[in-house]
């Protein structure tokens, strides 16, 4: 049986994924790398997301201010932050560090080294855990496809559970390697 090490979330927005992810983050006992994505607000309105790795940079994802050729609604996606933040911190430096992208949306996909890196790292030894769009393109849909990946459908009724459910089938399959 195949291992599946790359744990990935997906649900409705504002369903809590990456709650979920950074719960089971501060309790897993290994290295992290990888990137949150937050809302940005101004006066209790929604204005973008940032960008917040787990080593502590921060950049835009999105914002409603930036004029891109890339946007996803009202929000202007920045594509620079994406590649020199998000992007490197998904590169893990060893093999026990456990990579957290939170999230595979439409506003990353726009970049291909985002993608690209994606597929790496997928391919990679390390844990990943994640949160990946409900709805997508072909794109996100093959990711959701593969065969290691563990897909975990978030709802308000099970989002307690699922820490320990994640953090159960982390334990028994790092014992097993």
């Amino acid at each position: 049986m195949m291992t599946k090490r790359n744990i990935l979330i997906t649900g409705l927005p504002g369903c809590g994924k990456s709650t979920l992810i950074e719960k089971v983050v501060n309790i897993i006992e290994r290295p992290v790398t990888g990137f949150f994505t937050r809302e940005i607000k101004d006066k209790g309105r929604r204005v973008g997301f940032s960008i917040n790795t787990l080593d502590g940079r921060e950049g835009v994802l999105a914002h409603q201010n930036i004029k891109s050729q890339f946007r996803v609604g009202k929000y202007g996606v920045n594509l620079k932050d994406i590649e020199t933040i998000a992007v490197p911190s998904m590169i893990p430096a060893k093999k026990e560090e456990i990579i957290v992208i939170d999230e595979i949306g439409k506003m990353e996909c726009f970049s291909s080294l985002f993608k690209e890196t994606l597929i790496k790292v997928l391919n990679l030894p390390n844990w990943i855990i994640g949160s990946i769009a409900q709805k997508g393109d072909l794109f996100i849909q093959r990711i959701k496809d593969r065969d290691d990946v563990l897909l975990i459908k978030i709802t308000a009724q099970n989002r307690d559970i699922l820490v320990d459910q994640i953090l159960d089938s982390i334990k028994a399959l790092s014992i097993g390697r």
